[in-house]
C-alpha cells in the first residue's frame, strides 16, 4: 500500500472482491493518518536556499562587528538566522522521518532517527575537540590567555577530566557550539513528535504550544556546566521545530488560504516594519522618545534564550511573506548565482562544522594581524567561498558515488542534518 493509500484510505484498483449473496460480516475500519506529505519528485530547493543563507548569516554573525555585520537580518528585526536554521530543520526531518514512519512504521523509523542523532552528536564531538585544539594552540602560540576566556573554555584547562565529560553530556559548550546540542536534543523528541502529528498534528501543536508556555511560566530549562543554562532552551526552541514539522506535514497546505490573504501580508509587513523600527532605537537612542513607555516595559527584554514571542512571530511574518513572494517554481532558484547557496544548504552539518572553525580562525587574524573594515570584507569573504568550495567538493563526491553505484539509496541518506542533503 502507498503513502497517498494510507492517507486517504482509497482502495487499490481491481482489487476488490466480487459480490457475495451471503452478508458480510461487519469488519473494523483502521483509522487512515491525518497527515500528508508532498509526492517524491524534485527537491524543494528554496528550503536548500534559506538553510545556506542561515548558514553564512551565523557564521558572519560570528564574527566580530564589522560593515557586513549590518546585511544580517539580526540588525532589522527581532529573529535571526538561528530560526531559520531550526524552522528548516524541523521541517525536512519530518518531510524524510515522516514518510519513513507512514511506511515502515514507528520502530523502523525511530531507528533511522537515533541512527542520525548519533552522526550529529558525533559531529558534534568532533568539532568540539578540533575547535578546542583550535583555540589552545593560538592561545598557547601567541601567549594571549584572553582566546581562552573569551571563547569560553577556561573550565576546560583548569578541570579538563571534569569538563570533558561535561561536553559528552552536552553541558559544557564552547562560545557559538550551542546549536548542535539543540538540535541533537529535538532530534531525540523527533519519533514521538511524529507518532502524535500521524494521527492528531493540530493536537500534537497545540501540546507544543503549552510546552512553550508553561517553560516560560514556570521558568523550565537544562542546566550547563560550570553553571547557567543552555544559550538555547530546548523546552522553548521546540515550539519552532514542531510548528516546522506541522507545516511539513499538511499544515502549510491547509494554511495556504490564510497565507495567500492579504490581509496576512499587510499585518505581516507592518510587523516586520514596526520591528525594524523598534532595533533603530537600539543603534540610534534618539528614536526611542517616540515609543510609548508601557511598551517598551511590556516589550523588553527580547529573550533569545526561550525564544522570545516576539522573535517567533517575527520569523512568521518573514516566513509569511516569503511564501507569497517566492514561489516553488521560482525561475530564480535555477540560477548560477544562487547556486553557491543552495550548495551549502544541502550540506548543512558539515558546513555549519566549517563555519565554526572558520568563525574563529577569522577572530584570530582580526585580532592579531589587522581589524580594519577591508580585513574584515576580505574575511567574511573568504569564509563564505571556503564554505562554498567545500559544499561542492562533497556535492561532487555524491554525484561521483551515485554513478558508481556506492552510494546506498535511501531516505535518511538524503537527509543532512535534519533532511537536507
Amino acid at each position: 500500500m502507498t503513502i497517498a493509500d494510507q492517507v486517504t484510505g482509497s482502495t487499490i484498483a481491481g482489487t476488490a472482491k466480487p459480490a457475495d449473496s451471503r452478508p458480510a460480516e461487519a469488519k473494523p475500519r483502521l483509522r487512515a493518518p491525518a497527515i500528508t506529505l508532498p509526492a517524491i519528485g524534485e527537491r524543494e530547493l528554496r528550503l536548500d536556499l534559506f538553510r545556506g543563507l542561515a548558514l553564512w548569516l551565523i557564521f558572519i554573525d560570528h564574527l566580530p562587528p564589522s560593515l557586513l555585520t549590518w546585511f544580517t537580518i539580526r540588525n532589522y528585526g527581532f529573529s535571526d538566522a538561528t530560526e531559520i536554521f531550526i524552522f528548516i530543520s524541523g521541517y525536512t526531518a519530518a518531510f524524510v522521518y515522516g514518510r519513513a514512519m507512514l511506511e515502515s512504521g514507528f520502530v523502523i523509523a525511530t531507528a533511522r532517527i537515533l541512527r542520525r542523532v548519533w552522526q550529529i552528536y558525533v559531529a558534534h564531538v568532533f568539532l568540539f575537540t578540533i575547535f578546542l585544539a583550535e583555540i589552545s594552540y593560538v592561545a598557547t602560540s601567541f601567549e594571549n590567555p584572553l582566546y581562552t576566556e573569551e571563547m569560553g573554555i577556561m573550565d576546560f584547562l583548569k578541570q579538563p577530566d571534569v569538563t570533558i565529560v561535561q561536553a559528552l553530556l552536552l553541558r559544557f559548550r564552547p562560545v557559538n557550539m550551542d546549536v548542535l546540542p539543540l538540535y541533537i536534543v529535538l532530534m531525540m523528541a523527533l519519533p514521538l513528535i511524529l507518532w502524535s502529528m500521524k494521527w492528531r498534528p493540530d493536537v500534537t501543536l497545540g501540546l507544543s504550544v503549552v510546552l512553550y508556555a508553561v517553560t516560560w511560566e514556570y521558568d523550565l530549562y537544562l542546566s550547563a556546566y560550570p553553571n547557567g543554562f543552555w544559550a538555547f532552551n530546548p523546552f522553548a526552541w521546540q515550539l519552532l521545530f514542531v510548528f516546522g514539522a506541522w507545516c511539513a506535514l499538511g499544515g502549510a497546505r491547509r494554511m495556504s488560504r490564510i497565507l495567500a490573504s492579504p490581509v496576512t501580508m499587510w499585518i505581516s509587513i507592518a510587523y516586520l516594519v514596526a520591528a525594524f523600527y523598534v532595533t533603530l532605537t537600539w543603534y540610534v537612542p534618539q528614536l526611542s522618545q517616540f515609543m510609548p513607555k508601557r511598551i517598551e516595559q511590556w516589550m523588553y527584554p527580547i529573550d533569545k534564550t526561550d525564544l522570545d514571542v516576539l522573535r517567533f512571530t517575527h520569523f512568521l511574518a518573514l516566513a509569511a511573506l516569503t511564501v507569497r513572494f517566492l514561489p516553488r517554481d521560482w525561475p530564480g532558484l535555477k540560477s548560477r548565482w544562487l547556486r553557491p547557496l543552495i550548495l551549502c544548504g544541502q550540506h548543512s552539518l558539515e558546513i555549519f562544522c566549517l563555519g565554526v572553525f572558520l568563525a574563529f580562525a577569522g577572530h584570530f587574524i582580526l585580532a592579531e594581524v589587522s581589524g580594519g573594515a577591508a580585513m574584515h570584507a576580505l574575511i567574511s569573504l573568504s569564509g563564505v567561498l571556503i564554505m562554498w568550495g567545500v559544499a561542492w567538493v562533497i556535492s561532487w563526491y555524491k554525484r561521483v558515488a551515485d554513478k558508481s553505484g556506492a552510494k546506498t539509496k535511501n531516505a535518511v541518506g538524503n537527509a543532512d542534518l535534519a533532511g537536507g542533503g
